[in-house]
Order: structure tokens, then sequence, then C-alpha cells
């Protein structure tokens, strides 16, 4: 069961003991509560955006090169369906968006962090208005996320890179 599918309130106990073959007591040691379980997605997810994403475009030089690796690993990241419902990130901040509380507040820091990792990208890129290069950048890409599992075309993903180098006339 994937959050991006289903959604984040769909993971619990009981599913997670089906999907992993243990029993709820088994699960429960482990993760006090369902809480617990969403927050640890969030904290996989996590995770797995640093691996796919953020990690292979480190090695590229600061400033525009760097900027057009993490966008090209970003747009990998959705066309190798990491996650089966589109891009983590932008499924769980429509679905808790509205929200209060630790899960929450746990989606919120995942977009924060992805934003000023953005906004840190543009800054060394040259931009000149770094959170609102950051904030059209995302847009195109969330555009795409939500495009893919719709349309079941992964199109919108390279349109997303090419808009979101454009920002800068790269």
């Amino acid at each position: 069961m994937s959050a991006t599918v289903h959604g984040l309130d769909a993971i619990t106990v009981g599913a997670l003991a089906a999907r992993t073959g243990h029993s709820k007591s088994g699960i429960l040691p482990v993760f006090a509560n369902r809480e617990a379980i969403r927050i640890s997605a969030v904290a996989e997810a996590r995770v797995l955006y640093l691996r796919h994403v953020v990690e292979p475009s480190s090695a590229a030089a600061p400033g525009r090169p760097r900027l057009c690796a993490l966008l090209d690993s970003r747009v990998a990241y959705q066309r190798d369906g990491v996650f089966p419902g589109g891009c983590f990130i932008t499924t769980t901040s429509v679905e808790y968006g509205r929200r209060t509380g630790p899960v929450a507040d746990a989606v919120r820091d995942l977009v924060r962090e992805r934003l000023h990792l953005l906004e840190s990208e543009l800054s060394a890129a040259g931009s000149r208005f770094p959170a609102d290069d950051a904030f059209r950048v995302d847009a195109h890409l969330r555009a795409a996320s939500t495009r893919y599992p719709l349309f079941g075309d992964d199109t919108g993903a390279d349109r997303a890179g090419r808009l979101s180098l454009d920002v800068l006339g790269v």
C-alpha cells in the first residue's frame, strides 16, 4: 500500500501488519500507534528523496550545474516511479495541508526542506529572487506530479524540468 496512492491515512497498524506478514502485536512494539507509523513513512520518504534526487546531484559543481543536475534527478525520480502515485511530497502536502499535529508537521518540514534546497541552489546559480524562483520551480514540479497519476503520461516530468530551467534561462 502506498501513501501516494491511498494517502497516509490508509497506513494503519493492520495494513502494515498485512503488508509485512507480521501480526498487529508484532508491529505495536515498533510503532506505538498509527501516528508513529505515518511519521515514520514521512521520514522514509525523505530518505528516498535524498537518495534519488539530492545525492545524485551533489557531485555537480555548485551553481547552474548542480541546479541542472538536481532538476534532472527530480525528473528521473518521477519517471522511475519511486512512488507509484507520484511525488510523496506533493500528495501528502495536499492530504495534510490543512491539518495540525505531528504528522502534518512532519509533512510541512519535508516541504520546507525541499523549498529551502531549491532556494539555496537557485541562489548559488545566480537567481536574483531565489524564493520566487523556487516557488515557480516547485509549481512546475507539483504540476508534473499531479498529471502523471491522473493521465498516466510522464511527459509532464520533462516539461516541468524544462520549464524549471527556463526560470534562470538555463
